[in-house]
């Protein structure tokens, strides 16, 4: 898909932000002056759009600190200022490192925020670009969890490696990232387990993962993408802490932000868990998992 689809789908896909929480927020700068009212109903509406409090204090106290400094005067001014402030906000100092052979993406995530289907749409995303990709069903814990994802990679057009329920994780991803050597498919995309018992399991299971990918492919990337739900927002992040921890994340998946009125949590996201946003979901079709790219996401929160 061309950029110009990539922008249409995040534009639609923020329609209900746009025309709800951050609605108010356009319409408080509209043919306003610039004022401590303003000021206080952009936090109150920045709350309520699901940026949190204190993300909302940061940005408002940001915001005025450029006013002055850049002696802007009306509201449409200051909300592009704004604009502005998000964009950078969002903007990641580095990008996905996919340079290994193969590249390797680890893909977490508790069940329920849509993994599964993440994996798949990004499958079919890269396989656009011109890159061979295959598929690790690497949550064995779960039966439902291998016969989704065969499904998903169908789909797709990707071939998936697989074990029976209860099989060693790593070692079939191990077997993935061997075959995809062997193959000549220069990415591997793993599922894994979305939920353990306690942190140390998933933080041992992972490693031990880690360690499986550079030992089938000493020349392999690994990225660890963590799979987040839009819909969940603020109260998604305490949990998504203890994953990053425990897994040592490079980046964020944030799932079914066309269903959600609050895509202000992208920003609270970002800042809170200091990890890029990589691929967010906007629909349900396969093509629905589009790159984030910063400049594009705050065109679309403001209507632009």
């Amino acid at each position: 898909m061309g950029l110009f689809g990539n922008k249409n789908k995040v534009n639609d896909g923020l329609q209900k932000t746009r025309t709800g929480f951050w609605g108010n927020i356009l319409n408080a700068f509209t043919g306003s002056k610039i004022d401590d009212d303003l000021y206080d109903e952009l936090e109150e509406q920045l709350i309520l759009a699901d940026v949190g409090a204190d993300v909302a204090v940061s940005l408002v106290d940001e915001l005025r600190s450029r006013v002055t400094r850049k002696f802007l005067r009306t509201g449409e001014q200051a909300r592009d200022e704004l604009k502005d402030i998000i964009r950078e906000e969002l903007t990641p100092q580095f990008l996905m490192d996919l340079s290994g052979k193969p590249a390797v993406i680890l893909v977490i995530g508790v069940n329920g925020v849509g993994k599964t289907t993440s994996i798949a749409k990004m499958a079919n995303y890269y396989k656009k670009q011109g890159r061979k990709v295959m598929l690790a069903a690497g949550d064995t814990f779960r039966a439902a969890a291998t016969e989704q994802l065969e499904i998903w990679a169908g789909r797709a057009g990707v071939p998936i490696v697989k074990a029976g329920e209860g099989a060693d994780p790593a070692a079939v991803i191990f077997d993935a990232v061997k075959s995809a050597g062997a193959r000549g498919y220069d990415m591997v995309i793993c599922d894994t387990a979305g939920r353990l018992h306690n942190k140390k399991g998933l933080m041992d299971e992972l490693s031990k993962i880690s360690r499986s990918v550079k030992k089938a492919a000493p020349d392999a990337s690994v990225e660890t993408l963590l799979v987040l739900d839009a819909i969940t927002g603020q109260n998604a992040i305490s949990q998504a802490q203890e994953f990053i921890k425990a897994a040592e994340a490079t980046g964020i998946i944030l799932t079914k932000l066309d269903s959600t009125a609050k895509g202000g949590c992208v920003v609270s996201v970002r800042r809170k868990l200091g990890l890029p946003v990589r691929f967010i979901g906007v629909g349900e079709g396969i093509d629905d998992l589009v790159p984030f790219w910063a400049e594009e996401f705050a065109n679309g929160l403001f209507g632009e």
